[in-house]
């Protein structure tokens, strides 16, 4: 198959694209390579796909149209996975514009480039942060996502509206998973597991929020990709026993599903700054504050459908992955 994969020089994107890559599939990868965060941990990404066969790399950014759309023409893409997005949750607050050019603009082009050219299947990344303001745990798909507590969530979940919309009207088969938090080897500078290994590494204090009062179902980076490809492979389809007058979130009468894809096990803040400490053989100087505007103090996802689904079952503790990002760090930073 002809996959594009939208964000490749992103953490899960290149994690995706060489486990596609792995099993024989063409992959197109997309990047706008901007400085969100340091350019060069993404350039050194993209330098492991390029290196392969049966890749390729396109500099665009998704919400450049014409660019897309001129992409999407002359590619014929079978199946599309798209993981580009503007980042974060604290970063919405002070740059509200960025999310609308990339999560809005950027995901209408990708559902006009489906539409348009016969794609197959669109597996796009939702986020948990949908869940918002509701507190009823383990987050199920069954549940509402009204309630938004950040600019960045309200992108997604206007991104499963907007893809339900071309699932109805155009028969574009369209599945969105809700991203847990993921971590591992080549990951985000701006996700905590980064930030608390460098700071400890540095012998500086890390910022704990709502004084160390937080869960998350933290997911390994392998175990995402796994249930990404799984999911690409089986395309979305109506469910025959969606009831119009009940209208279940998860499921639709038209080929629309969404899921979650988490660990199915929260683990405390402060069990996995354990996990850090016990991995670098440090301990860590912690400056305990308040819940940040925007943030959740728990995230939990109940991961039954998509189980049922394509059988994704995760199988990596937080121990050993957390053990194995601190290995890829100390090589990556010589450290």
């Amino acid at each position: 198959m002809k996959i594009l994969v939208t964000g490749a020089a992103g953490f899960i994107g290149m994690t995706t694209s060489l486990r596609l890559l792995a099993r024989g599939d063409e992959v197109v990868g997309l990047d706008n390579m901007n400085d969100y965060y340091e350019v060069s941990l993404k350039e050194n990404r993209l330098a492991r796909l390029t290196a392969l066969p049966g890749f390729r790399f396109v500099k665009l950014d998704v919400g450049d149209r014409n660019g897309m759309e001129a992409l999407f023409a002359a590619e014929k893409f079978d199946k599309v996975i798209h993981l580009a997005a503007q980042a974060g949750v604290r970063y919405s607050l002070q740059n509200p514009h960025a999310y609308i050019d990339s999560n809005i603009v950027g995901f209408t082009n990708i559902l006009e480039g489906c539409r348009h050219n016969k794609v197959a299947h669109l597996v796009y990344a939702s986020s948990s942060s949908v869940y918002g303001g509701n507190t009823k745990m383990p987050f199920s798909e069954h549940n509402s996502v009204d309630h938004p507590v950040s600019l960045y969530a309200a992108s997604k979940k206007a991104n499963e509206l907007m893809a339900h919309t071309y699932s109805h009207l155009f028969g574009l088969p369209t599945t969105g998973l809700r991203f847990f938090t993921v971590y591992g080897p080549w990951g985000r500078p701006d996700m905590a597991l980064f930030l608390f290994t460098k700071a400890i590494l540095e012998d500086r204090p890390i910022d704990v929020f709502n004084y160390g009062n937080m869960k998350r179902d933290f997911t390994y980076v392998d175990d995402i990709v796994e249930g990404v490809i799984r999911v690409l492979d089986r395309t979305a389809e109506p469910n025959p026993a969606y009831v119009p007058d009940e209208a279940d979130p998860a499921t639709s009468n038209a080929p629309y599903r969404v899921f979650n894809i988490g660990n199915n096990n929260p683990v405390q803040l402060l069990d996995f700054i354990g996990a850090i400490e016990n991995a670098l053989g440090q301990k860590a100087e912690k400056r305990l504050l308040p819940l940040q505007d925007g943030d959740v103090p728990a995230t939990y996802a109940n991961t039954d459908l998509l189980n049922d689904w394509v059988g994704f079952v995760p199988g990596t503790s937080v121990e050993d992955g957390v053990g194995r990002f601190v290995a890829w760090y100390r090589d990556y930073y010589k450290v």
